[in-house]
């Protein structure tokens, strides 16, 4: 018996023949394997593997070591796309206009959807649907907090991420259309009594401890600044203590809506920091279900079935009286 099955993977190789135990690939790309947001997306990527463990299916969860690595994650698009046991891909764009020319070049065959964040709307062809958070929902969200707070404006920084990721830029447009009472302002200059001070807004490219340092500068060199939007939680996740260090002078500015921290997202310590009084209010994704459903709706865009577009994952809303409750089980 054991040489017959031996005689067999021999010709299945000699044949270059994929044995029949290999799964086919459900391929999830992200910005960066360094950013806790996106390990949220692998474990519940991980999770549908554990508890679709007979399928012939598998989630397979993969991304530059970095967020900033635009290339990166466009190169290992490129090469996921060129393997035969790739059967469908789920993208989560850096670079908005990268990935869309690397999915023009490649001229994929099989299912392509976006998660997390999508292409822009001129290249929304390229992709069958999009899974993730209503980034200008929640944008708008983030500027809903500071308005409520400060309701005559003041000034104002935008703490974004990647200037060509498309999910930021929704947010950004929504966070100025909540202040203004407008659409479509591309800066803040006294609509709604609102002002974007010099060197705002402040692109990261998702680094947490560049994003604290950005806040630092902008603060020393504007005291009278009234309110920072955070666009994504970097500075807060991704280097909580700095932030800590950074915002507890002004806790009681926080807590008297004298100065107003609104952030996006609700992972890590962020969730222990609006507890502590050091943010206003957080609007936080659902990375976990976004990585659970990817290689559902991929499934079904692979049987042909109907899907959606967009599918979205819904939003939580955390503040300080909020946290213990705040967050969807």
């Amino acid at each position: 018996m054991k040489k017959s099955l031996l005689l067999i993977a021999a010709a299945a190789l000699a044949l270059n023949v994929v044995p029949a135990f290999a799964k086919k690939q459900l391929v999830i790309v992200v910005k960066g394997l360094d950013n806790p947001f996106f390990e949220a997306i692998n474990q519940g990527c991980q999770k549908w593997n554990s508890e679709n463990a007979n399928s012939e299916y598998e989630c397979f969860y993969t991304g530059p070591a970095s967020t900033s690595d635009e290339a990166g994650e466009a190169q290992i698009v490129q090469d996921m796309l060129g393997k035969s046991d790739t059967v469908a891909m789920a993208i989560s764009p850096s670079n908005a206009k990268l990935i869309a020319q690397t999915l023009k070049t490649a001229s994929p065959t099989i299912p392509i959807m976006t998660l997390d964040a999508d292409l822009a709307a001129e290249d929304s062809a390229l992709r069958k649907t999009y899974l993730g958070t209503d980034n200008y929902l929640m944008g708008f969200k983030i500027g809903e907090y500071i308005k409520k707070a400060k309701p005559d404006g003041g000034k104002i920084c935008l703490i974004e991420g990647n200037p060509g990721a498309d999910n930021i830029l929704r947010r950004a447009q929504g966070t100025r259309d909540a202040l203004t009472g407008e659409k479509g302002a591309k800066e803040l200059k006294g609509q709604g009594g609102w002002t974007e001070v010099a060197g705002c807004p402040v692109f990261t490219n998702d680094d947490g401890a560049k994003g604290v340092q950005a806040m630092t500068d902008i603060l020393a060199a504007n005291p009278d600044l009234d309110a920072f939007a955070i666009e994504g939680g970097w500075p807060l996740f991704g280097a909580p203590q700095p932030y800590r260090d950074l915002v507890r002078p002004l806790k009681d500015r926080i807590a008297s809506n004298d100065f107003v921290i609104s952030a996006a997202d609700t992972i890590g310590d962020e969730v222990a920091i609006a507890g502590e009084g050091l943010v206003t209010a957080l609007v936080g994704q659902r990375p976990f279900e976004m990585g659970y459903k990817a290689p559902s709706v991929m499934i079904d865009l692979i049987e042909g079935k109907t899907v959606e577009d967009p599918v979205f994952t819904g939003l939580d809303e955390c503040t300080k009286d909020t946290v213990s409750t705040c967050i969807q089980k």
